[in-house]
């Protein structure tokens, strides 16, 4: 499966919402984490890009999240890693690779780091920085939804916090204009 068929099979299940502009942030931090890590960017994209692929099928089956995704992707013969990665990301399995780790963390940093672009007055991730996301961080109320025990696995990455949110950010300020940011 190439990102062209990947992206198509997401905007058809999840349509243009903000749902599908969180997937998306989510591919694009994951494929700058790759590059950080000299990983294969397309690979952890697409990975990001499939993440959430059921979630209008299962928002009120947390339990089935991920797996209604395998289903339909059985027909594509992605490998067990990316599918483990996927069902890892919302705690289904415990993480185990760097592919794991880095979509259980990514995945509620995207929403941090959006939270941090419309609380600042310019609206622009380009204008939030380090301190300005580690500040957010330790309110427990910004952005709750936004787990940072998740956000903070990051350092089974090796990375700090600091190092991590900059990365992400840095991935999503690439698509910024998709993400109306």
């Amino acid at each position: 499966m190439d990102r062209e068929q990947a992206y198509a099979l997401v905007e058809a299940k999840i349509g243009k919402n903000n749902l599908l502009k969180h997937i998306l942030a989510v591919e694009a931090g994951m494929r700058h984490l790759a590059r950080s890590f000299g990983e294969d960017p397309d690979y952890w994209g697409l990975t990001g890009l499939l993440h959430d692929l059921d979630y209008n099928e299962t928002k009120d089956d947390e339990a089935r999240h991920t797996y209604i995704t395998s289903e339909w992707l059985a027909e594509y013969n992605l490998p067990k890693e990316m599918l483990y990665a996927i069902h890892a990301h919302p705690g289904h399995v415990p993480c185990r690779s760097k592919l794991d780790w880095a979509l259980y963390s990514v995945d509620p940093t995207t929403g941090f780091v959006v939270a941090c672009a419309l609380m600042h007055p310019s609206k622009k991730l380009d204008a939030i920085d380090a301190n300005f996301m580690m500040r957010r961080f330790h309110e427990k109320r910004f952005a709750a939804g936004a787990t940072r025990e998740n956000i903070a696995a990051c350092e089974n990455l090796g990375l700090g916090l600091e190092e991590f949110l900059l990365l992400v950010r840095d991935g999503m300020l690439l698509i910024s204009e998709e993400l109306a940011l």
